[in-house]
């Protein structure tokens, strides 16, 4: 399997880079240098709308469910920002979703970023290639990984419950491709906003359990896919920035009756740091 890896930095353009690969992990674009600083010239797509997820039936069409978990990635994304101080709090507007009010980017610059990578995204949820979303936060100065968010995507089987998430053993493939139908289960729409509501709230309360980030950091996007999985020529392979000695703290998870998505965060130990 491999993973994706991109990584932005406030009011800078990435720039491609030969990562060397202990697993098999790509990035999209790589480390940003302000120097190198250069026109961001990425299309910009807006994520899906919650419009077509749903029949009249309220019954999840594949597509409706990849709508819904990309706008899940691009929702809690936005909110590990804000919460761990990445981008500064003012470069936030508050939105309505899922029953909360949640705080999403203005910085023009991010939001292309963000929105073309879940654009790509999209695709491989569509194809049954992704398994897992990682977003890593690390310290600018140090280089060190300081915080893995990470998301696992399992997609539902008929009658058995889902197939493997992804946690446990990376080393294990998942052949999770889902196939061209709707769920029957009939989920509503209502029952997947109050358990992704669950998970919003989990990111917006992290603050109380996570270790003070005292240096400015950065954060990086790895996305693990399926060998068979085809990669633009703007992703390339990266290593997957694991946290020695490390706290793990498992969060909710929610199913669309398609795809189910688990969630974690994994963080460096306090004793870990210069107090």
């Amino acid at each position: 399997k491999r993973s994706i890896r991109s990584q932005h930095i406030a009011n800078t353009i990435l720039v491609p880079f030969q990562a060397e690969a202990t697993v098999i992990i790509l990035h999209s674009l790589a480390l940003l240098q302000i120097s190198q600083a250069r026109p961001n010239k990425y299309f910009h797509k807006a994520i899906s709308t919650m419009s077509s997820a749903v029949d009249t039936k309220n019954i999840i069409t594949l597509k409706g469910s990849v709508a819904i978990v990309s706008e899940f990635f691009f929702t809690a994304i936005n909110s590990i920002l804000y919460q761990r101080g990445i981008y500064q709090p003012e470069t936030f507007k508050r939105d309505s979703k899922y029953g909360l009010t949640v705080l999403t980017t203005t910085d023009a610059g991010l939001l292309t970023y963000l929105n073309q990578i879940m654009g790509q995204m999209e695709s491989w949820l569509l194809d049954g290639d992704v398994q897992r979303l990682v977003v890593v936060v690390s310290g600018v100065d140090s280089g060190e990984t300081l915080e893995r968010w990470q998301f696992n995507v399992g997609v539902e089987k008929d009658g058995d419950g889902m197939a493997a998430s992804g946690f446990g053993d990376e080393n294990v493939a998942h052949n999770n491709v889902p196939k061209q139908t709707s769920s029957k289960k009939g989920k509503s729409l209502k029952e997947i906003h109050d358990e992704i509501q669950a998970i919003i709230r989990q990111i917006t309360a992290s603050v109380t359990f996570l270790p003070l980030l005292n240096e400015p950091c950065s954060f990086d996007l790895l996305v693990y896919t399926n060998k068979e999985a085809v990669v633009p020529k703007k992703w390339e392979e990266s290593d997957p920035r694991y946290i020695m000695n490390s706290q793990e703290v498992k969060l909710r998870s929610f199913t669309t009756s398609v795809h189910k998505v688990d969630s974690m965060v994994t963080y460096k130990e306090a004793d870990e740091w210069e107090l």
